[in-house]
């Protein structure tokens, strides 16, 4: 028995399947999660010392690869001074104005601890600001574990095949109405048949969620459209697009602006934090401005800002970063879908910059539908293959993989070489 199997042993003990979040469980592939030891660069270590070449980056936020030193000797200097205090600080305040001053549509910013977090409590705005109840989101996006929106919902829950939760009451999601991803007449169906009621409506502007899903031309400026006849406000989630897909995230990639946005991953550096913002009329909504409550003794911890920050201001300098990211993935996702034509294998491979899915399906991957489609053993077997010769991938046929600034020609190289080995030996 291997380390690995020793730690999911005794962690199965006093840990609910072992783990602190569910696709970390290797369920859908049939295996025992490998245990991380540690990480720099663009790779990853087991704790049996086995090195593999990273695509999960911590699910994005490792954009500069792991173990920065730039941002690791300012997180080091920040503990030095305490790890929190439930009170006010200076570097608080260094990141809202460096965010506010350089996303044009981020006027007022309020920090949390998590993209969960963070669109719960944007809703809670909207929801306030609109004076409306209901909102709309669509299936296959996943936007943290909050009761009204485990409905439909893509990651985790897709991954185990679970259509929503256990422990929700129906009234948490009565008011939660459901679309389909680029079905732009599905939105307008919502809105007639809730005329006056819909107070948001919440999209991943690129679905990363459920695999990779790229917006058709026309959905993103249609919401915004849909949104501004019906006086409702249009949330973009950008916990894993927000400073990944630009510096701007989709919002700057698409030419669409949000009337709210939340942050998540990136703007921690790894530290766990999240964030919401947007207009300034809808965030005076927030306590101790307005009358929609929302607090957290840890929201703003002066750690997880000396991550960020740093972070966030090394990709505002280095614009570059974003030029070699979308080169990196024209490379590595690029050639994967060459090769899939070449060995005529079952696959589409949807990818946009830094952010890429292979499907275990033909044909268009355009919504959760097309997604569900995916042969997930096909996938197991994919992803056995590609771990057992150093590739180290989300263990989801629908979650996304992430480049890095830390990943090589090198890397790519290898990691398109071990790929094409699999297509090679499944015909």
């Amino acid at each position: 028995m291997g380390r690995s199997e020793e730690l999911m042993k005794r962690a199965e003990k006093y840990i609910p399947g072992g783990v602190n979040s569910p696709v970390r469980a290797y369920r859908s592939v049939g295996m025992t999660p490998r245990f991380i030891q540690g990480a720099t660069g663009s790779y990853i270590f087991d704790v049996e010392g086995n090195k593999y070449i990273d695509y999960i980056c911590s699910w994005g936020p490792m954009i500069l690869g792991h173990n920065r030193q730039e941002i690791l000797k300012k997180v080091v200097r920040a503990c030095e001074d305490g790890l929190s205090f439930g009170a006010p600080t200076e570097i608080e305040v260094e990141m809202a104005e460096f965010i506010c001053q350089n996303i044009p549509h981020v006027e007022m910013i309020r920090m949390v601890n998590s993209g969960t977090e963070a669109v719960m409590s944007a809703i809670r705005a909207a929801r306030g600001f609109t004076g409306r109840n209901k909102i709309v989101k669509f299936s296959g996006c996943y936007h943290g574990h909050s009761d009204c929106l485990l409905v439909d919902a893509g990651s985790g829950l897709m991954t185990a095949g679970i259509p929503g939760s256990a422990g929700v009451p129906e009234g948490c999601t009565r008011d939660t109405l459901t679309a389909e991803y680029n079905n732009l007449s599905s939105v307008e169906q919502l809105f007639e048949a809730n005329p006056g009621e819909i107070a948001a409506v919440i999209v991943e502007p690129l679905a990363a969620n459920m695999g990779v899903v790229l917006p058709e031309e026309d959905f993103l400026p249609g919401l915004r459209k849909l949104c501004d006849r019906e006086k409702a406000l249009l949330i973009f989630d950008e916990v894993i697009t927000g400073f990944r897909l630009a510096f701007g995230g989709a919002a700057e990639k698409f030419g669409v602006t949000p009337d709210l946005v939340t942050y998540g991953k990136i703007i921690g550096g790894g530290m766990p934090v999240g964030a919401y913002g947007g207009r300034k009329e809808i965030m005076e909504m927030v306590a101790p401005l307005g009358p929609v409550y929302q607090a957290g003794t840890l929201s703003g911890n002066p750690v997880a800002m000396a991550a960020g920050l740093t972070q966030l201001q090394l990709l505002y300098e280095h614009p570059e970063y974003y030029k070699d990211l979308e080169k990196k993935g024209e490379k590595l996702y690029g050639s994967m879908e060459r090769l899939v034509r070449e060995y005529d294998a079952p696959c589409t491979v949807n990818h946009l910059a830094s952010l890429g899915c292979v499907f275990f399906t033909e044909g268009l991957v355009r919504n959760y539908e097309d997604a569900k489609a995916s042969d997930t053993e096909e996938f197991a077997r994919y992803f056995r293959w590609m771990l057992e010769r150093g590739i180290h991938l989300a263990p989801s046929q629908f979650e996304a993989m992430f480049l890095s600034d830390a990943h090589s020609d090198e890397n790519i190289e290898e990691t398109l070489s071990v790929f094409e080995d699999y297509l090679k030996q499944r015909k």
